[in-house]
């Protein structure tokens, strides 16, 4: 224990000398770092994939369920997209430096605020080792420092990336110890990452629902975090029903074990008897676990009775809860009470009920006729994302470069002074 304290003291105090380097980084200098990171990972393909399957099978001999091996898969094209994101960011414009809302007051000063990195960021996660590149890219481009916490079971992965990072780094003449991968899986590390507020402005959390909220109970440092993705998929009366389909079979079946899937499907009254059963037999034939209210269940037979806790719960598994609901009136209190504020979506043609539940549904991210799915920093154009966040203070939704700055304050003045 006394080891892993004065390690982590250690990468703490590196982490801080090298966000004051970061912070006064140039724009050329950065994206140079972040196109030499993704040369790096792409040459290095084959050494990830080595790497990857060294903790795939480590994984199945620990008996790791489907969903987490799936996340914690590299594949070739999937390391093309790592380094697709790197390349995306470095083409983002620099929110460092930049000056908005500059207003003369009477006094004849200016005020306005400049847009600064948050200095040095904890990032945690699980079994996705694209996050290692994600954050650090990232963190990087919004000059700040990263410390990386990756899970065990892909410690062999996040490593690999991880020297792709430093390689990038270096030639680009910017500290390794930008970006530090913590190099033990004992989870004291994590202990003493959260609660060095001298060397740590912010936690981002990425992974299952009990590290997420054992972070935010125990951490010293604010937080940014999400803790269930439970998505919703309205289906309006006055829907196009042929696009509803289209929409709510991907929001579930694309992808099971990530948090932007559809986990409850609402579906207004006057259209179920229509929409239900073609849906239904889709989920039933991708092998999807269909679980209703009564009035589902009358129009779906292979349909087992919800129960109080599905409309709580964020299965990230072949499993949909499924309720018909009278109207939008009652889809919008369904998703206020059960959701998580993370995303949700309604399908209809009517402009009037869009606006009202873009307005009314309390969630980072509200759409209109679009899978849940593309409520993620990639599709939102952000390069890549550090995680969600349904918090309501700083950053909310996917949290790219302008989640991990701040703004300041600025005076600009001819010599006044206040009497």
């Amino acid at each position: 224990m006394d080891d892993i304290k004065t390690y982590m003291q250690q990468v703490g105090q590196d982490a801080r000398a090298a966000s004051r380097i970061m912070a006064q980084a140039g724009t050329a200098k950065k994206n140079r770092a972040l196109e030499n990171i993704a040369a790096a990972i792409l040459s290095g393909t084959a050494q990830l994939i080595t790497a990857n399957a060294k903790d795939i099978a480590t994984a199945r001999v620990n008996g790791l369920d489907a969903a987490s091996i799936d996340r914690l898969t590299l594949t070739e094209k999937s390391v093309r997209s790592i380094a697709e994101g790197l390349l995306q960011i470095a083409a983002l414009p620099d929110p460092i430096g930049e000056i908005s809302d500059l207003k003369y007051r009477p006094s004849g000063i200016q005020v306005g605020k400049m847009r600064v990195p948050l200095g040095v960021i904890g990032i945690i996660y699980e079994s996705r080792p694209n996050v290692t590149a994600d954050a650090a890219g990232l963190c990087l481009k919004s000059g700040n420092a990263a410390i990386l916490r990756g899970g065990s079971e892909a410690i062999h992965s996040n490593q690999a990336i991880a020297a792709c990072v430093h390689q990038g780094l270096r030639e680009a003449g910017l500290p390794e110890t930008a970006v530090q991968v913590i190099n033990t899986t004992d989870r004291a590390a994590v202990g003493e990452l959260i609660t060095m507020r001298e060397y740590v402005d912010v936690i981002v959390p990425r992974g299952g629902k009990s590290l997420i909220a054992r972070i935010a109970e125990e951490a010293r440092v604010p937080v940014i975090k999400h803790l269930d993705g439970i998505c919703h998929v309205y289906i309006d009366d006055e829907a196009d029903l042929e696009k509803a389909i289209r929409i709510a079979d991907n929001a579930k079946t694309q992808r099971y074990g990530v948090c932007n899937t559809m986990e409850t499907l609402l579906v207004a009254a006057s259209v179920a008897p229509n929409v239900l059963p073609q849906l239904c037999k889709i989920y039933l034939d991708k092998g999807v676990e269909l679980r209703g209210d009564e009035a589902a269940c009358k129009l779906v037979t292979p349909m087992a009775i919800a129960t109080e806790e599905d409309w709580r719960t964020e299965y990230l598994a072949p499993i949909l809860s499924v309720r018909v609901v009278a109207g939008l009136d009652d889809a919008i209190t369904h998703i206020n009470t059960y959701g998580s504020q993370h995303t949700d979506s309604i399908v209809t043609e009517n402009y009037t009920k869009a606006m009202r539940f873009l307005r009314e549904v309390d969630s980072s991210s509200v759409m209109v006729n679009v899978s849940t799915r593309f409520a993620d920093g990639f599709e939102y154009g952000l390069g890549a994302e550090i995680g969600i966040s349904t918090d309501k203070i700083h950053a909310r939704g996917p949290v790219g470069l302008e989640g991990l700055t701040s703004q300041k304050f600025i005076v600009l003045g001819s010599g006044q002074i206040r009497n």
